[in-house]
């Protein structure tokens, strides 16, 4: 894993040094939490709970974890990771994206996306890379279709929120052959 910089935001690998700044930025925060599988981190010990699940699974070669950096402050705002790597497949889908509410409609999560499909598709050669969404989570779903994702159906019944609920996970993606207008539409986004 290597740095990803921008104008708005710097990805770094994810690593326990972040842990605090994630905390600061998003614990206690339910409504930033609300559409994770993951439960509200309410104290630093939480949060280093989840930052060492995110490395374990990198470790285990199934997740790449990012702290997302603003570049103007040099304070962590938020989190994203490449999640279910295929390397023989070509394949990757991005999420366990969060950023601190003040963020949120700003090109953050545009400059971040740009960042990783660059990666993904001019990299690593990708063909395919996908998204996933709480069916109900209409902000996160009206975000994926904005960079240009296309839906490919609903999973019913596909997790179980922390509160028990059922939810079904709306699936998006974006193929090599639509990534140079993709990337053409988040540039002008940006400008």
């Amino acid at each position: 894993m290597v740095t990803l910089a921008g104008g708005v935001v710097r990805l770094e690998p994810l690593g326990t040094r972040h842990t605090a700044d994630l905390f600061a930025c998003l614990g206690k925060d339910d409504e930033a939490w609300r559409w994770m599988i993951a439960p509200t981190p309410q104290t630093l010990a939480d949060m280093s709970e989840m930052v060492e699940g995110y490395l374990s699974d990198k470790f285990a070669g199934t997740l790449e974890p990012y702290a997302v950096v603003e570049v103007s402050s040099g304070r962590v705002i938020g989190t994203t990771s490449f999640m279910d790597i295929s390397k023989n497949d070509r394949s990757a889908e991005i999420g366990s994206t969060i950023f601190a509410r003040e963020f949120w409609r700003t090109k953050v999560n545009t400059e971040t996306k740009l960042l990783l499909l660059t990666r993904a598709f001019e990299v690593e050669k990708f063909i395919r890379v996908s998204f996933k969404t709480d069916h109900l989570n209409t902000r996160s779903q009206a975000a994926i279709q904005r960079i240009g994702a296309t839906f490919e159906g609903r999973f019913r019944s596909h997790r179980i929120r922390t509160d028990g609920s059922l939810r079904d996970s709306m699936y998006y993606s974006i193929i090599a052959s639509e990534w140079p207008s993709v990337k053409a539409k988040l540039e002008a986004m940006l400008k």
